[in-house]
């Protein structure tokens, strides 16, 4: 009862959904049904491609899926990124630095040609 209440109050709307897709298919397969995915949830739905309808939702195994098992992880470039994105604003402190450093001398030798 208290299950039921709280998923009727707190459920996922799934108004964001994905483009339909249908997965592709080996030669002598008998094709795969269209799908939308939940952007907020991920809950995948049957798509209706003559009735441009979403359908009953579809049940996922963990075994199913598009990549495969014998996958490499992904690369971390959380640190790249980070010295990247430090580079940027270190580079731009330090033309400004150099650029006034640059007038400075400027406007000494100006001074001493004066006199």
């Amino acid at each position: 009862m208290i299950d039921s209440l709280l998923n009727l109050l707190f459920r996922c709307s799934h108004s964001r959904m994905t483009r339909p897709m249908t997965p592709a298919k080996k030669a002598g397969e008998p094709g795969a049904d269209t799908y939308v995915v939940c952007l907020e949830c991920g809950k995948q739905f049957l798509y209706d491609m003559k009735e441009m309808r979403v359908g009953k939702a579809v049940p996922v195994s963990p075994s199913d899926g598009v990549l495969h098992d014998d996958m490499p992880p992904p690369k971390n470039k959380k640190l790249r990124n980070a010295a990247v994105a430090s580079a940027v604003p270190i580079a731009f402190m330090a033309f400004k630095w150099l650029k006034k450093g640059d007038s400075r001398k400027a406007g000494d030798s100006a001074g001493q040609d004066e006199e």
